[in-house]
């Protein structure tokens, strides 16, 4: 799997990247610890070397698992992790409450203060039992804490050399603006799927321009682009898929008719539903990597499978066509 570059950091990754967040338990219900162990060590196998995930992810577990699993061939991984979401006082902007891994309701809020910051990165390097982070990014923005601030953590960070890169997530153009008249950013990690595409208005145009690269969470729509979730799919107890708009009833029924429509094309490239899906992703102009979650060894195979299906200009209109006709109603 060839590399990328990414923004104009210097950093490579590989453009599928896995994302830990199953793995920390956030919103999905759990996972495997095994599993998750066995999902790490497979990607290096199938070529992803990139994985992200997050203090918030399991209140730390996320971050403990990835470390676990990438001791003793740290150099042959690039590890992101973010910071800006914290759980222990009330400072900053109150994003909502989650219960952790012992059934304890945790509120979270949005801080990135700059001292906040630089104490998230050291706790992050213990967790992940490493001396540097290859991406480091800002979470969500803070809006009680000037966009500034954190920047100049990273500044700092990057001159320390605890950090090799520094991105941010879910950051709006006039946020990158401003973000980046202090510290060089590599990427902006964003929400982008075929059912999910406000980005390509404002803010891949902004990214390309500014050599900004972007990572796409999120590319299957939480699940729902697999094929898999049905109007009967059994969610496991903690899961919030079923409260979003995409899985409400008529959504899921409109999305599941799309993806009957385009599986043939997938049964004709002898690839899965995923694959198809993850693969249209990665060749939308700006994407530079699709972050993927998976539980276990099976599915990283399978999401890795994707890199190697390449879509033609006539196999992409024929998508596009399909999707010209989903008409969802996500107010």
């Amino acid at each position: 799997m060839d590399k990328r570059k990414l923004g104009k950091s210097g950093l490579e990754v590989s453009p599928i990247a896995l994302g830990a967040w199953a793995i920390g338990g956030w919103m999905w219900g759990g996972s495997d610890r095994k599993d998750s162990m066995n999902a790490i060590h497979a990607c290096l196998d199938l070529g992803i070397t990139s994985i992200d995930t997050a203090p918030v992810y399991g209140f730390g577990h996320s971050e403990k698992i990835v470390g676990e699993a990438v001791r003793g061939k740290r150099d042959r991984y690039e590890i992101f992790t973010k910071a800006g979401m914290r759980w222990e006082g009330t400072r900053g902007a109150y994003y909502f409450s989650l219960e952790d891994r012992d059934g304890n309701l945790r509120d979270i809020y949005k801080y990135s203060g700059k001292e906040s910051i630089i104490r998230e990165c050291e706790e992050s390097l213990t967790r992940l039992g490493t001396d540097y982070i290859d991406l480091y990014q800002i979470h969500w923005p803070d809006p009680t804490t000037p966009i500034e601030e954190p920047m100049e953590a990273f500044r700092l960070l990057l001159e320390q050399g605890k950090i090799r890169a520094a991105g941010v997530s879910n950051y709006s153009v006039e946020e990158l603006e401003r973000a980046t008249r202090v510290v060089e950013l590599a990427s902006n990690q964003v929400p982008y799927s075929m059912v999910r595409r406000e980005i390509e208005h404002e803010l891949v145009p902004w990214c390309i321009a500014n050599q900004c690269g972007i990572l796409a969470y999120s590319p299957l729509q939480r699940g729902l682009l697999t094929g898999k979730i049905t109007p009967d799919y059994p969610f496991r107890p903690g899961d919030s898929r079923p409260e979003t708009p995409h899985f409400r009833m008529n959504n899921l029924i409109k999305i599941n008719q799309f993806l009957d429509a385009i599986k043939p094309l997938a049964k004709s490239r002898n690839a899965t539903l995923s694959q198809l899906v993850i693969r249209w992703t990665l060749q939308q102009p700006g994407i530079d990597a699709v972050l993927v979650g998976a539980r276990d060894r099976r599915q990283v195979k399978e999401n890795a499978g994707a890199a190697s299906l390449l879509l033609s200009e006539g196999e992409l209109r024929f998508i596009e066509k399909e999707l010209d006709t989903l008409h969802l109603d996500l107010s």
